[in-house]
């Protein structure tokens, strides 16, 4: 189950969201740079700064790789096209 990683708005919320699965299938959005840790239990916890807990479909390792796509992405310089 990857991850996906979304810049700007994402339904209506703002911010560094990362979408990621629950138990049931339903989607979530999650504030990547609210991320506190990520436990395994087997099943996989996100706990938030704010100490809410999310139980999650992804592993910790797919969630820390989604969070690092979207910080590379966001913190590597624009692109500029060069014309010749």
């Amino acid at each position: 189950m990857q991850c996906r990683h979304i810049v700007g708005t994402a339904n209506g919320h703002g911010g560094s969201m990362i979408t990621v699965s629950r138990l049931d299938g339903s989607e979530l959005f999650v504030n990547s740079d609210m991320v506190e840790f990520i436990e395994s239990t087997p099943d996989t916890i996100v706990t938030l700064s704010d100490g809410k807990k999310i139980i999650v479909q992804q592993t910790p390792e797919e969630l820390v790789e989604a969070i690092i796509a979207f910080r590379q992405r966001v913190m590597s310089p624009p692109k500029t096209e060069t014309t010749e």
